[in-house]
């Protein structure tokens, strides 16, 4: 660890404090319907919009057509990207004569993209014509993320309802979080990555003679548009095969930075929208400090442990015995133009949001350091989070943690002048233990029948970690790997797909139920009883709750991958 590395840190966790906070106040007048400076040229579009889709603003939802409306539309995005990738072969705007998606791979991309997971069994520049691209995968990477947006807002609306049935309106959030957040953004940030050498044309592929006289294609199309909108919305999806490492996707250190911020700004903005509209910004300070400090917990053990590098490329004397660390630290499968502090700070906040793009690969990093991000999409990808999901991730757990701390005091559970009885706990449990359902479920039976065990390339602890990391990307809707898995068989291809929309909707529907209980409960004045939660010791006892429910669930299984495999190389021994 250096003391420009850590310097990196410290300049990246303040431009995401500078940026979060003007943001944040913007998204919640968005979302409460006010004026912005945008309104004026956005808002007549807004009204056409409406009347296009038949959507009246003005008439709000219960949590069920909320939760239905939402689903629907969903369900018809995703059976349109399917219909896109099977018909690729006759659509215009394929240069390269890329052939027609397999329906096994059609079926787990349109699902990736549909629950804003963007796990991709293929290279992009080999596989996606540049309409696919464009209308399948950068639509949804705003329809996607705009979804997350809206459940987030959903259930803080409850929040400031009092015996209400409603809690907002499902097309009218989707389209304001498009207009007013995501497209005026991704506009920006796809001049930025121009400006930057990304790639923004319809060009047929490149062709270069290399020096030894070979023939190379050199792959190029609507980059900009798509990397832009895969950050800010936390997607991830590359445009290439391999991804923010690409230098046509991430071509300097300016735009690494710029790419690190994308993808957690609007996560974090959220949460301070939060505390406005809940009308007690203390509130959304308590999130904010919390989720912050599980964030540079994170980004440091990382750092650290990429630093040591791999002890066995450090013997020395005559004995070769093995050095406690590596000098340069270990840099197999980072890029030299970041390095050690910048893949660290990446890996830990994309796996911390649901965004998955990835400036170096995962599966070379030293176990503790791979083990961070597997760590953080464990923990639900509630630091930060995807953007909207992670909000509503951690209020769920808000809820939990009030829970507990009633049971200390001996009184029911309050937040935000709200009591969290037997109904919002028992859904607030259901969502939590959707997710290593799945992950656990779905990842055993992935390392014994023979055809999931066709997909890891490495034995022994560093195999299931691969295994590990494929179902605990899909079902936490993050879409990064570890390289080592080869994903794309009929198998693989179902069950991943599974996993994916477990990890979304089996989440969402009880989070909008809790939004739905919580928008009809009477306000009740706080009293000399009830437990503050926005100071300290709530932060800390937030922080507790969410670690050790991912730490008490996922620990005996990581004991047997990324932990083992840290002692055994210590002791010299590899697979």
């Amino acid at each position: 660890m250096t003391s420009a590395g850590i310097l990196q840190i410290v300049l990246f966790c303040a431009a995401v404090i500078i940026g979060a906070i003007p943001l944040g106040n913007y998204m919640a007048r968005v979302y409460e319907g006010e004026r912005t400076w945008l309104s004026p040229v956005l808002h007549p579009v807004e009204t056409l919009l409406y009347r296009l889709c038949a959507v009246r603003p003005d008439q709000e939802q219960h949590w069920t057509a909320y939760a239905f409306g939402l689903l629907a539309f969903n369900l018809v995005g995703l059976l349109t990207m399917y219909a896109v990738l099977r018909l690729q072969a006759l659509l215009p705007l394929n240069p390269a004569g890329q052939s027609a998606v397999p329906p096994d791979l059609a079926f787990n991309t349109a699902i990736s993209f549909a629950t804003n997971t963007n796990w991709q069994n293929y290279g992009g520049e080999s596989t996606m014509s540049y309409l696919s691209q464009m209308l399948g995968m950068t639509v949804h990477n705003f329809t996607s993320a705009a979804t997350g947006m809206a459940v987030a807002i959903a259930l803080t609306r409850a929040f400031t309802r009092r015996s209400m049935k409603t809690v907002g309106n499902f097309y009218v959030d989707l389209i304001r979080g498009i207009l007013y957040l995501l497209l005026p953004l991704a506009v920006i940030f796809t001049i930025f990555l121009v400006w930057q050498g990304v790639p923004q044309n319809l060009d047929p592929y490149a062709g270069a003679t290399a020096l030894e006289g070979g023939r190379q294609i050199i792959a190029q199309g609507p980059v900009a548009s798509q990397d832009a909108i895969k950050l800010l919305g936390t997607n991830g999806g590359g445009f290439f095969n391999t991804n923010s490492a690409h230098p046509y996707e991430n071509p300097t250190p300016l735009s690494n930075f710029a790419q690190m911020w994308a993808l957690l700004v609007i996560s974090a903005g959220m949460v301070v929208t939060f505390g406005r509209m809940v009308k007690d910004s203390r509130q959304g300070r308590a999130l904010f400090i919390a989720m912050g400090l599980m964030l540079v917990a994170g980004i440091a053990a990382c750092y650290w442990a990429e630093a040591q590098g791999n002890p066995l490329f450090a013997r020395i004397g005559v004995d070769q015995t093995i050095s406690s660390r590596s000098p340069g630290g270990n840099m197999e499968g980072k890029e030299v133009r970041f390095g050690i502090a910048n893949s660290a700070i990446f890996a830990t906040a994309t796996t911390d949001t649901s965004c998955g793009a990835v400036n170096a690969m995962h599966d070379s990093f030293t176990p503790i350091g791979g083990m961070v991000p597997l760590f953080n999409m464990m923990l639900g990808e509630v630091v930060f989070g995807g953007v909207g999901a992670g909000l509503h991730g951690m209020i769920v757990f808000v809820i939990l943690t009030v829970f507990i701390a009633g049971l200390m005091v001996g009184r029911t559970p309050e937040y935000l002048g709200k009591k969290m009885e037997a109904k919002e706990v028992k859904l607030a449990v259901l969502t939590i233990v959707v997710f290593p359902l799945s992950v656990l479920g779905l990842g055993a039976l992935s390392v014994v029948v023979p055809s999931g065990l066709a997909a890891i390339a490495a034995p022994g602890p560093h195999g299931l970690s691969e295994a590990l990391y494929a179902y605990t990307s899909t079902t936490a809707n993050n879409g990064s790997a570890f390289a080592g898995f080869s994903g794309n068989s009929l198998y693989q291809n179902s069950m991943l797909g599974f996993a994916m929309l477990i990890g979304r909707y089996l989440v969402i529907i009880p989070t909008l139920a809790i939004a739905g209980s919580i928008a009809g409960k009477k306000t009740v004045p706080p009293s000399a009883g009830t437990f503050p939660t926005h100071g300290g010791l709530f932060v800390a006892l937030l922080i507790a709750v969410v670690v050790v429910v991912g730490g008490l669930t996922f620990f005996p299984v990581l004991a047997l991958g990324p932990i083992a495999e840290h002692l055994m190389l210590a002791a010299g021994t590899t697979f």
